[in-house]
């Protein structure tokens, strides 16, 4: 880091945005416990203060990452040279009129889905069990049961890059599978509108209960992931299954590079044993893809994001591909 860098960054941590810390362990700002250190981590609390970051290191030509819990995201054992920017509990609001919730973007999407449930509102179960913030959830349309937020979606208020407030409706938004036209654009969601219809609680609470006892029968709990790390497609559903049973098909189940693992439970989960790097995860992506590619056909691609030192984000496969290609 440069002088003139760390002038920069001391600038922008004295101006009123929010919490700031120097060197901040991205280890503990993801679900995979893995990253190095960020070299300013900022937490807003409201769209005024990330509009005076976006705008200060759009200025001055600094890296920005923006994240929610890091439940889908991969960090760099380097960490990230420049300021990566937490939407959390500063920015969680929810508020409620008739079939409109809104909530602030650093919303839990558990706890979104509770509140739904107590007031009545149906269309949010699916989404009881997935952890995360309403923003990043709605950044890729996430969701389960072959549904995503985006279905729900009214409206969304951004912080657009050069630091301007906008509201995008559903169609702007333009929903697909695990996908948004606000990925790759460096906004920031700042809130999101949703239109839940009236429901029964009762039924909408056997719904919410079902779906976290699968999850609990399914999924690995106890071990840091990120959940699902390759992509479903439609084809690849409809003839071979999706990714978890590839894997499984091919006898992947357990296999480790250095402290990662395929999970013994799930095998479209990678687990942290305790310790592992990035690019153990990485080098496991790239065994998965090539033993799947070598015996079925497939080329999974990663639904989880891998973040550069440089604050790229991208599909971890890319990265994975990269290395492979490098021999490390």
């Amino acid at each position: 880091m440069t002088d003139q860098f760390k002038i920069k960054l001391k600038e922008l941590a004295g101006k009123e945005i929010g919490r700031v810390t120097f060197d901040e362990p991205l280890s503990s700002h993801n679900s995979w416990k893995i990253g190095g250190l960020a070299d300013l981590f900022v937490e807003p609390d409201n769209s005024s203060q990330i509009a005076e970051v976006l705008r200060f290191v759009l200025a001055n030509e600094i890296p920005l990452v923006v994240i929610g819990q890091g439940t889908n995201l991969l960090f760099d054992d380097a960490g990230v040279r420049g300021v990566v920017l937490k939407i959390g509990e500063r920015m969680a609001l929810v508020q409620i009129s008739a079939n409109t919730i809104i909530a602030g973007g650093g919303t839990w999407v558990p706890q979104l889905s509770r509140i739904s449930m107590q007031a009545g509102l149906s269309g949010l179960e699916h989404c009881i069990g997935i952890p995360g913030t309403i923003g990043g959830l709605v950044m890729m349309n996430g969701g389960s049961q072959r549904k995503g937020i985006g279905e729900s979606v009214v409206n969304v208020t951004i912080v657009d890059r050069r630091g301007q407030l906008q509201q995008l409706t559903q169609a702007e938004c333009d929903f697909s599978y695990r996908r948004s036209a606000l990925q790759g654009i460096g906004c920031v969601i700042v809130s999101v509108e949703l239109n839940c219809p009236a429901g029964d609680v009762k039924k909408i609470r056997q719904e919410m209960l079902a779906d976290l006892q699968v999850r609990r029968e399914k999924f690995p709990r106890k071990q840091p992931n990120c959940g699902s790390v390759f992509l479903s497609t439609s084809e690849m559903h409809s003839t071979v299954g999706p990714p978890g049973k590839i894997i499984e098909d091919v006898g992947l189940k357990g296999l480790r590079v250095g402290q990662a693992e395929i999970s013994q439970q799930h095998a479209n989960f990678i687990v942290n044993l305790g310790g592992a790097s990035s690019t153990d995860v990485l080098g496991l992506i790239a065994r998965i893809r090539q033993i799947v590619q070598d015996k079925i056909g497939f080329d999974l691609c990663c639904e989880v994001r891998y973040v550069s030192p440089q604050g790229e984000i991208f599909p971890a496969h890319l990265k994975a591909d990269e290395l492979g290609r490098s021999g490390k």
